[in-house]
């Protein structure tokens, strides 16, 4: 009797725990000039479904560029650099130099 009554409370709890989480709702939605992304009430961003921990605006200048271009990336990454972000930005002929959409994914270009 009391394994059931261990087990039924466990699962009481179990339940309880699942059932209490907090949905994390938008606060805005950017639409940016390649994706429509959404800054979250915890202030992570999502992008279908794809949770990230940060905005990234990262500029520079390609190589015989007349002026700087700005990359912004939703990204799970603390650091970008600018030789990453034009790569991935599609300018690579080389897989490796992309991101998984788990790391970081592309949402603006300036």
């Amino acid at each position: 009797m009391k394994k059931l009554l261990v087990l039924v409370l466990l699962c009481a709890c179990l339940i309880g725990l699942t059932g209490c989480r907090k949905k994390v709702e938008p606060v805005d939605v950017v639409y940016g000039n390649m994706k429509t992304y959404f800054e979250m009430a915890d202030g992570t961003w999502n992008f279908e479904g794809n949770t990230y921990k940060y905005r990234l605006e990262i500029t520079g200048r390609m190589n015989n560029a007349e002026k700087d271009s700005t990359f912004v990336y939703l990204s799970n990454l603390e650091e970008i650099t600018f030789d990453q972000a034009w790569k991935a930005a599609g300018f690579s002929s080389i897989s490796t130099d992309y991101f998984d959409v788990k790391d970081a994914v592309l949402v603006e270009m300036k």
